[in-house]
């Protein structure tokens, strides 16, 4: 670091993204990505608006919120529209966490929650998961701190039932409890029905995943039109103009296209299913899973092995390195054919290490 760096960064570590290397061809299987491609329509939008870069784009995302406001049974006041789930998320530890209302969150969930925390100086307390990897609502039950939950959880894919969401609502008036939702659509339970009758919920979610849009950075929150209202003035102190004008035509057209999508997660789905089966027949441990990905741990191989040993055979998968999950790797569903590959390459190792 530079002799310029202010000393109230300094002890600050950085969230470490998934790898996106761009030395050789990977099978890639770590970071969470749709398999398949935007819907032509998507890419059309697209296309449309690049001829209008001289442009601004709208800084209220009118048509995008209103289409979000209809799919997800909303008044478009109550949505606010930002560059990806992580701006949403940072707007949100801004606007609703400080001393006087410390963040809670899980001690294993998105690595995201205790950078944002340090960085805005918000005090946090990480309440470690049960022994299966479940979170106990009873941890967070009038905890009267502001509660985060990535529902379902990454990077274990586990989900918490809606009825215990809603408890920790109940129990927590003051604070506001928000609920990430970035991998909902791959059989996970959604909150955004309970935001009419919890002024302190906020759910957020992404295009990243389910809609194929990871790359164009675009995420989204739905709460009580106060709690939006509060997001909007961080956002305007900040960067008004979020969403480019070319994201927001292709978030547009994918709601419009959004029976392709869902579709598009049933398969994801089904292919979840045939490679835990497969993992599991191998001797694995697999955590349940409401995600586009699965949590594994071999009987024989640990997961830094695992994920070494697939790297040099040309498939990425994601492995983290806090002791308990160490032994852990996090696998993206793809199509059945990358799965194959997987599966394939993980027999060969275990014949390998059988000699």
């Amino acid at each position: 670091m530079s002799r310029f760096f202010s000393d109230k960064f300094a002890s600050l570590t950085p969230y470490t993204p998934g790898e996106q290397p761009k030395e050789r061809q990977y099978v890639k299987l770590n970071t969470n990505e749709s398999p398949f491609a935007p819907s032509v329509s998507v890419l059309e939008a697209v296309q449309k608006e690049c001829g209008k870069l001289q442009l601004y784009s709208d800084p209220e995302c009118v048509a995008l919120r209103r289409e979000l406001a209809a799919v997800y049974g909303v008044t478009p006041q109550q949505v606010i529209v930002t560059n990806g789930s992580d701006e949403i998320l940072n707007f949100a530890f801004m606007a609703f966490a400080d001393a006087k209302h410390p963040l809670a969150f899980a001690d294993i969930t998105y690595g995201f929650y205790p950078v944002f925390a340090q960085l805005n100086g918000i005090p946090y307390e990480e309440i470690p998961l049960k022994e299966d990897f479940s979170m106990d609502p009873s941890d967070y039950i009038g905890i009267g701190k502001t509660v985060v939950i990535a529902n379902p959880n990454a990077p274990t894919g586990m989900a918490m039932p809606l009825t215990d969401i809603e408890r920790i609502l109940q129990s927590n008036p003051d604070n506001v409890v928000i609920v990430d939702e970035a991998y909902v659509d791959f059989g996970g339970e959604s909150a955004v029905s309970l935001v009419d009758r919890y002024e302190n919920l906020l759910v957020t979610q992404t295009f990243s995943k389910s809609r194929s849009m990871a790359g164009a950075r675009l995420g989204f929150g739905i709460g009580n039109e106060k709690l939006i209202a509060d997001l909007n003035t961080i956002r305007y102190s900040t960067n008004p103009y979020n969403v480019n004008r070319m994201t927001e035509a292709a978030g547009v057209a994918a709601l419009k296209d959004n029976a392709y999508y869902m579709e598009n997660c049933r398969t994801i789905m089904a292919n979840r299913a045939y490679t835990t089966e497969a993992l599991l027949a191998m001797n694995f441990e697999v955590l349940p899973s409401v995600t586009n990905f699965i949590f594994a741990k071999s009987s024989e191989l640990d997961g830094e092995y695992l994920y070494r040993t697939l790297k040099d055979m040309g498939i990425l998968v994601r492995h983290f390195t806090k002791p308990r999950i160490r032994d852990y790797i996090r696998i993206t569903i793809g199509t059945k054919d990358q799965m194959d590959v997987l599966l394939d390459a993980f027999r060969e190792i275990r014949k390998e290490n059988s000699k």
